[in-house]
């Protein structure tokens, strides 16, 4: 059977007792809707709990719960147990102590996540196999590093790595140890990039912390400085230690306002990034900013103009086509809304050292 996870918000007074008590009359009764209850976390803070189920379907859950306490989720989603243990930890109830009748657990589901991300510069065949090399030792220092600050490694996917943590200052301390491998070894010219964000694990997107994510990957990935994080994680941060202020200079936060522009950027990007047609006047048009307050907003934010920063999210795009191996360069580069193959290989020269034919004959699986 699927497994379900659902969220609860928690009326004000509700104790962690309380969810012990809703969990316990989830289990008595499972067996009539052909359920499995196998854990929950509770907040008590954030008034927030999570509930795991092995269920038929999601109808099951809502009446499992319906009919034994009254208390339906205001979300349910699909989920991979493997998934939910490498974020939360566990995927069963903890062990309770023989001194208490309820086995209550106020353990929160609230992650910090961290996106570390490897590049180099440019992609000619030497430099590729010394990344993959350099890449390759690194990894073994990042998964040390998230082992010693208490996290776990989530996901690794080439150069790019997903890291959980159950404390902001964990996350943040591990990932500047992280950062500073990058000067303790001698590697070519690396670009370590590392995003962190934190949240619940079930918002109204269909993935398991899917809005967390992706917030920690566009900080990771667009946002101008080696190491970024919200300003959600910054108050966390700041908070475990006494209002202490974050160290500017190592860390660079994103202001409310500009996480919100951030995402508004970026989700209007991925519906019109290969239209041929776009420009930056269109850009800015629809984003809703004039064309200098959008440029200005850009090169603040990420660094880059509106032209450029399209630009390089298709040749970025490119790279993933071309990896591929299911295109060739004409298709590739109307694909990704280049009216001309032959400006495209200009562009991917600039931007990569290598001509977009050299790489799809030197590309290594």
């Amino acid at each position: 059977m699927p497994i379900f996870m659902d969220f609860h918000d928690l009326p004000d007074g509700v104790s962690a007792k309380h969810v012990a008590e809703m969990h316990q009359a989830d289990l008595d009764i499972e067996h009539k809707y052909n359920c499995r209850g196998l854990t929950y976390w509770c907040d008590e803070k954030r008034q927030t709990a999570f509930c795991l189920i092995d269920a038929p379907d999601k109808q099951a859950v809502l009446n499992l719960h319906h009919h034994s306490h009254g208390a339906v989720p205001q979300r349910i989603i699909e989920v991979n147990d493997t998934i939910v243990e490498s974020f939360l930890g566990r995927i069963e109830d903890p062990e309770k102590s023989k001194k208490t009748s309820l086995n209550i657990i106020n353990d929160p589901a609230f992650r910090t996540l961290m996106v570390v991300t490897i590049k180099h510069k440019t992609l000619r065949l030497t430099e590729i196999k010394t990344l993959k090399a350099a890449i390759r030792g690194y990894t073994s220092s990042i998964k040390t590093l998230t082992s010693e600050f208490n996290g776990r490694l989530v996901r690794q996917e080439a150069n790019s790595f997903l890291m959980s943590f159950a404390s902001v200052t964990d996350a943040i301390h591990c990932g500047l140890k992280i950062k500073g491998t990058q000067n303790c070894v001698i590697t070519p010219d690396l670009d370590f990039k590392i995003g962190i964000s934190a949240g619940i694990p079930v918002t109204e997107k269909e993935g398991i912390f899917e809005d967390t994510i992706k917030m920690a990957e566009r900080l990771c990935e667009y946002v101008n400085k080696p190491v970024s994080i919200t300003s959600e994680v910054k108050d966390l941060y700041e908070s475990e230690h006494l209002n202490v202020p974050i160290n500017s200079s190592l860390v660079h936060t994103l202001s409310n306002t500009d996480e919100k522009f951030l995402n508004h950027l970026m989700d209007h990007t991925e519906q019109v990034w290969d239209q041929t047609t776009l420009n930056a006047s269109d850009f800015s048009k629809d984003l809703g900013y004039s064309k200098s307050q959008l440029y200005r907003k850009m090169m603040a934010v990420l660094g880059k103009s509106p032209n450029t920063f399209i630009k390089d999210y298709r040749l970025e795009q490119a790279l993933l086509l071309l990896q591929k191996k299911t295109d060739n360069i004409s298709e590739a580069a109307f694909k990704i809304g280049f009216n001309s193959p032959a400006y495209f290989s200009k562009c991917f020269m600039e931007k990569y050292g290598i001509l977009p034919s050299t790489y799809i004959q030197q590309y290594i699986v």
